[in-house]
């Protein structure tokens, strides 16, 4: 259901978008980052200005996938599986970012195309845990919602190119987690808890988004 909110918002602003003024008047590119998110990842946006007489702001709309550690897999299967040892751990994650952005003009380090942004994230975690001979394995999944603000630059390398440096600093709040059979919410609600293990026990163990750095370099094109 987020999701759809999230498309159904997207849709307004766009059409929003084609009903103001002459077309020339609007700025409409997009592009792709690549770089650090909390882990590695990728993002592809679009960005409309001049929509609306006298609004000062970018709206910029992103899509990212990010692969980050998911956690340490022994203290995941005590605390969603059980205390068996036995297997050869196997571990991966993964996040599909959401982000829409406000973007407003900077004249900072004496650049004349620098951006301040804010705005909301919602963030799909997902951990993979396996145990290679010991025939067992799981998701570990987040929602998590958050918001973020930073800093982009851009560097025109054509009229229709521009080079894109990104930087910020996220912050998500904390989301139930949910594996096998099991969740644990921060309100202190757990479901199929295993033996007397916590939503704090459970936290300290999956590495869902928090406090997240990123800094990215990629491309615009005007469209």
């Amino acid at each position: 259901m987020r999701i759809t909110k999230f498309s159904i918002v997207s849709a307004i602003i766009v059409l929003a978008f084609s009903c103001n003024g002459p077309a020339s008047a609007i700025d409409f590119y997009t592009g792709s980052l690549l770089g650090y998110n909390g882990g590695h990842g990728l993002q592809v946006n679009s960005t409309l200005g001049n929509f609306a007489k006298d609004f000062p702001f970018k709206v910029k709309l992103s899509v990212g996938y990010v692969s980050r550690s998911p956690g340490n897999a022994l203290d995941a299967r005590k605390i969603f599986i059980n205390n068996n040892t036995n297997g050869t751990p196997k571990a991966k994650g993964w996040v599909w970012d959401f982000r829409m952005d406000l973007l407003y003009p900077v004249a900072w380090f004496s650049m004349k195309r620098s951006f301040l942004y804010l705005g909301p994230r919602y963030d799909f975690f997902t951990g993979y845990f396996s145990y290679i001979g010991g025939n067992e394995e799981f998701d570990v999944s987040a929602r998590n919602w958050g918001w973020g603000i930073g800093l982009e630059m851009y560097f025109a390398m054509s009229s229709q190119i521009d080079l894109v440096f990104s930087t910020g600093l996220d912050y998500f709040l904390p989301a139930t987690f949910h594996g096998h059979d099991t969740s644990y919410s921060p309100n202190g609600q757990t479901i199929n808890g295993r033996e007397d293990y916590t939503y704090k026990d459970a936290d300290k163990a999956i590495n869902q988004p928090d406090f997240e750095y990123r800094i990215m370099i990629g491309f615009n094109f005007v469209l």
